[in-house]
């Protein structure tokens, strides 16, 4: 069940922590580090129950036993005064809820990449710059910062892919405006390459982008320093598309 609300709710859990709760900053209210912790594990959990002894893992993943009473309860207390007591559901077994429109930065993420795939998918470069952008500001920012657990580290690591798939998005909408966004291309392709040097994905677009610049001699040197690393590092070829790639810069 969710609640109705004139003024979404909007949560930030990439960066600083931030919300707003029915027009209201609460962010600076929330109980320490570990409430900051279990407030997030409840936001994106909040579709479901969570038991007091996965909150408790949650919060303190290396011994969840005992803290679960004594350190818990305290936390959930301070939680319901500054969320409202309409706000936590249940008690062996809790779930957060918000308002039907609320906006929170690591689902936001996922919604804008994928709206960006898509019009990229569709030609619709426009289309796809303004959400490419939007996520890459979002996945720029680390989950939960200075926290440790192995719920956040598979968090973090799946805004890392997200921000890979927003750079790509974003070097291919820039490559397809063409013009004076060419620039923003190349260095979009240069980016995905030093963070991912293994993913093709990323040496196409910059060879593409460098090609329309007219430096078609630095983008064969791209395609060559593909060849070799894949060489060294893993005995394979480049890709088929890659070599597409290659094969239409030989062309002219």
């Amino acid at each position: 069940m969710t609640l109705a609300s004139a003024t979404p709710t909007r949560i930030q859990l990439c960066g600083a922590t931030l919300v707003e709760l029915d027009g209201r900053r609460i962010d600076g209210g929330l109980p320490g580090r570990q409430g900051r912790v279990l407030f997030a594990f409840l936001v994106l959990n909040r579709h479901r129950f969570a038991s007091r002894a996965e909150l408790a893992a949650a919060v303190w993943p290396e011994d969840a036993a005992a803290p679960a009473a004594s350190g818990l309860n305290p936390l959930l207390s301070k939680l319901r005064k500054i969320l409202g007591d309409n706000r936590l559901e249940g008690h062996s077994a809790l779930r957060l809820r918000l308002d039907a429109g609320a906006r929170v930065d690591v689902e936001d993420a996922v919604r804008t990449v994928h709206r960006a795939e898509s019009q990229i998918a569709l030609g619709q470069w426009h289309g796809a710059w303004g959400p490419s952008v939007a996520a890459l500001i979002i996945t720029e920012r680390e989950f939960l910062p200075g926290e440790e657990a192995e719920w956040i580290d598979e968090y973090r690591a799946g805004m890392v892919e997200l921000h890979l798939r927003a750079l790509e998005a974003y070097a291919a909408a820039t490559l397809g405006i063409g013009g004076t966004e060419l620039p923003a291309a190349v260095r979009s392709g240069r980016r995905l390459v030093h963070l991912a040097p293994l993913r093709e994905s990323g040496y196409q677009l910059l060879m593409r982008a460098l090609d329309r610049q007219g430096n078609s001699a630095e983008a064969l040197g791209v395609y060559a320093e593909l060849h070799s690393l894949l060489r060294d590092e893993l005995g394979v070829s480049p890709s088929a598309a890659s070599q597409a790639v290659y094969t239409a810069l030989n062309r002219g």
